[in-house]
């Protein structure tokens, strides 16, 4: 039995449905993150967890107890909010230990407590300071602090990072994986950003439009996207428009120039339109070689990114962009040039048409 389980969750508001059928389990200790666009139904299901939102149907079990329709604290969850949602009249300690408050623990206790989440979240002189005197990274620290000072079983975050600068954003992100880490507590992370999702996640859940487009690890959601969208969401990907030749051995025609793909096809698919996914990096600049995937293209455009240069070609109807390194000894190719794109067939997926459920 999965630590978390989340069985047939949907939600709806009125005549709106923000959720369907969504099912997961996740283990004790991992770091889930919900990825997807604004809309997608990720924040839906994170407060259905912390049971801030009722579900219309379906079930929650933690730790084996079903918590469907129990308080929020009667749950052992904590949780971490975009807008940080310190109390702006306490100190930082009052803050930590406010839920130790409420839940009247000894005094000694929530001292004890306080005094562990300062040194864990690195401010461990500032316990006396108010909100309004810390940098915001300082104050979502604070506000991990008080989520963690409770001892539960899950932490949620919704979004924690997104009112944060860059560089104060990749910080914390790293902080929060260490202490996740270190404290072996499950989580369930919330962002629409792509990098945050793929640099610290165990897994990752894709959202659209209120269902699960795939659940992989950070390497599969990346490298074997299965739908359209998460082709499209996740990573910059060039998305081609090919005709299946023969299914069983994978053969695939793209603007009259056949391709092969790794994957084997119904045997139905025949003749059939299907739409095929290739990532910039994995297309190289080369002659035509035994055993790859060649297309003969045109150099349209060559941009210049620091340590990538991206170019820009064209096979008839179809737009490809490839990647590669920076390298000031390397001659590039000119626009109108032609030119051979060779990749592997393990890189070239033949995406599914729609969304899970």
């Amino acid at each position: 039995m999965a630590f978390l389980e989340i069985d047939s969750l949907h939600k709806t508001f009125g005549a709106n449905t923000a959720l369907h059928h969504f099912d997961m389990k996740i283990e004790r200790g991992e770091f889930i993150t919900f990825l997807g666009p604004s809309g997608c139904g990720k924040t839906t299901v994170l407060r259905m967890i912390a049971g801030f939102e009722a579900p219309t149907r379906g079930t929650i079990r933690l730790d084996g107890r079903d918590v469907t329709h129990l308080r929020t604290r009667q749950r052992k969850v904590g949780m971490v909010f975009q807008a940080y949602a310190l109390f702006p009249n306490m100190t930082v300690a009052e803050n930590i230990g406010f839920g130790l408050k409420v839940a009247h623990r000894p005094q000694s206790e929530i001292k004890q407590r306080v005094d562990e989440m300062l040194q864990l979240i690195k401010l461990p002189h500032l316990g006396e300071r108010y909100p309004w005197q810390l940098s915001g990274g300082q104050q979502q620290r604070v506000a991990l602090a008080r989520a963690l000072a409770g001892k539960p079983q899950v932490l949620l975050l919704d979004e924690p990072l997104s009112a944060l600068d860059a560089k104060i954003r990749i910080s914390l992100r790293q902080d929060i994986r260490a202490l996740q880490r270190e404290l072996g507590i499950t989580s369930i992370f919330v962002t629409h950003d792509q990098e945050e999702a793929l640099s610290i996640s165990d897994r990752i859940v894709v959202m659209n439009e209120g269902r699960v487009e795939q659940i992989g690890t950070p390497l599969e959601i990346y490298n074997y996207p299965r739908t359209r969208f998460v082709a499209s969401f996740v990573g910059t990907l060039n998305i081609l428009s090919g005709h299946v030749i023969d299914p069983s051995t994978g053969r695939m025609a793209v603007d009259g120039q056949e391709l092969r793909t790794a994957q084997t096809l119904p045997v139905g698919d025949a003749g059939k339109k299907r739409m095929l996914a290739l990532r910039p990096e994995a297309i190289v600049l080369e002659a035509p070689a035994a055993g790859r995937n060649t297309l003969t293209a045109t150099v349209e455009e060559v941009s210049f990114l620091g340590a990538i240069v991206r170019i820009r070609t064209r096979v008839k109807d179809e737009v490809i962009s490839l990647d590669i390194f920076n390298d000031p000894n390397r001659r590039l190719p000119e626009r109108g040039q032609p030119v051979a794109l060779g990749f592997s067939h393990e890189n070239l997926l033949v995406l599914e048409e729609g969304v899970q459920g």
